[in-house]
């Protein structure tokens, strides 16, 4: 049994508060997967971090023993007054709908456990923001850590790999498994880790160039050129031509597909079609 198992049945019992299914709650209890989270976070030497979803505080457990500046985001009212009795700052709101911009920051690291139901959008939410955080370590269910770090021409390759790759230096920390969270969840998890991109590699007008993207897999199974097409040229009079002759000269055909560029070759079309 392992200590952070321990650690949660004490709590619970405490608390009377268990995982609720309709907020994602699976509670990590493995303390290697622990122990590999909390090391790549401490690897940032930051004095400043984010915890969405701290729940009975697997991770908060450690991340409160050090010297920093802890901010935790919970939605659940009962966790959240849990930590603010222990003296923690607490934002007790849906971190889909907060204002980041009072929140991100280069000198701030976001940590989470991550709920599998809002992980693909707080992605892609983050890369928008106008400073990036400094880097990110996130817990995802393993299919949608897969397309996030996805290559081109595979079957999890789209739309969420070109966004988290234009913006994010991304890395894998840790695989785990159902049997390292209570209640155990029927899918595999991935650690991922994000640092940003230099702002020189990073897509001009990050908004529009979500569109642009999203656009490109609009029908996933379509040629990029009737996905493609007619909002292009919207963008830039013969967007279309001029983005094609940039492809040929990669060695694709028109007959290719928004899946076979990788993201460094979708931030190109953007910068050509400024």
């Amino acid at each position: 049994m392992s200590e952070s198992y321990k650690r949660l049945m004490e709590i619970l019992d405490i608390e009377k508060n268990g995982p609720k299914k309709s907020l994602g709650q699976n509670f990590l209890i493995s303390d290697t997967i622990i122990d590999r989270i909390i090391q790549k976070a401490w690897s940032f030497k930051t004095h400043k971090m984010i915890e969405i979803g701290p729940g009975p505080g697997s991770l908060t457990f450690f991340l409160k023993q050090q010297n920093i500046d802890l901010t935790l985001i919970e939605l659940d009212k009962n966790w959240a007054e849990h930590w603010r009795q222990q003296g923690m700052q607490v934002i007790e709101e849906d971190a889909l709908r907060l204002d980041w911009s009072k929140l991100s920051g280069p000198d701030t690291l976001l940590v989470s456990n991550l709920p599998y139901q809002i992980s693909s959008s707080i992605v892609i939410d983050r890369c928008l923001d106008e400073n990036l955080l400094m880097g990110m370590v996130l817990m995802f269910q393993k299919e949608v850590a897969q397309k996030i770090r996805g290559i081109p021409d595979s079957d999890h390759f789209g739309f969420l790999s070109v966004i988290a790759q234009s913006f994010w230096t991304i890395e894998t920390v840790t695989d785990a498994g159902p049997k390292d969270f209570w209640p155990a969840p029927k899918v595999a998890s991935r650690v991922l880790c994000f640092t940003p991109r230099s702002q020189d590699l990073r897509p001009y007008k990050p908004k529009a160039y979500l569109k642009f993207v999203k656009q490109a897999f609009h029908q996933r199974r379509k040629t990029l050129r009737s996905n493609w097409e007619s909002y292009l040229n919207q963008i830039k009079p013969d967007g279309w031509k001029s983005s094609l002759d940039l492809i040929l000269t990669w060695g694709f055909t028109e007959k290719l597909r928004a899946e076979e560029l990788s993201s460094e070759q979708f931030q190109k079309i953007w910068k050509a079609l400024q």
